[in-house]
């Protein structure tokens, strides 16, 4: 899906400040809590072409995006705010995706159901009663609700696979080193891999 949009978007079809907008609208009118935050300035970006270009990209919320504070689901990170993007969100931007926003996740990944987050649990795309899996409960979220095609997350012992899994989309927890764990609030540093939904 990210790749046929990010076509349609070179062929000219589709318009990348609108893409941007909807995901957005989205995003702030869903029941689902999948979002920590979204970025308004989105869709004024300019994109490098790639071959994500256009692609509106949502970022677990323990994943660094330069100038935001990643509060990986937790009060206890204050206001810090991240000195540079993490080194998977850099890549993407270099491919051209469009990072619209931060989404919801279990208290430094500390949980597999989406049910332990800062702001409120997020809740299942089919059924709002009923849990995403977590940690990266918002990622897996967003995805499976068509808010986004395309989203972080982080795996330890299952924060990727668990919310996948449950929410019935695709998620990549790479070999360990694969993809670089630089900018990730890690939980267990010798265990923890950046992937995607």
């Amino acid at each position: 899906m990210a790749l046929s949009l990010a076509a349609a978007i070179r062929r000219g079809e589709r318009c990348v400040r609108a893409v941007a907008e909807d995901a957005i609208r989205r995003a702030r009118s869903s029941k689902l809590n999948a979002f920590a935050r979204v970025d308004a300035n989105a869709p004024k970006r300019q994109l490098p072409d790639g071959p994500l270009t256009g692609v509106p990209v949502a970022v677990k919320d323990s994943i660094c995006i330069k100038d935001e504070t990643p509060s990986a689901g937790s009060r206890a990170v204050g206001t810090w705010k991240a000195r540079e993007d993490a080194v998977a969100v850099s890549r993407l931007r270099a491919a051209g995706a469009n990072v619209i926003g931060a989404t919801n996740c279990d208290e430094f990944g500390m949980g597999s159901t989406g049910e332990t987050c800062q702001r409120g649990f997020t809740r299942h795309p089919l059924d709002l009663r009923r849990a995403p899996g977590g940690s990266s409960s918002g990622s897996a979220a967003a995805v499976a609700a068509s808010i986004v095609p395309l989203a972080l997350g982080s795996d330890t012992g299952g924060s990727i696979r668990l919310p996948a899994s449950w929410c019935g989309v695709v998620g990549v927890n790479p070999s360990y080193g694969r993809v670089s764990r630089r900018g990730l609030l890690a939980y267990c540093s010798s265990t923890d891999c950046v992937g995607v939904f």
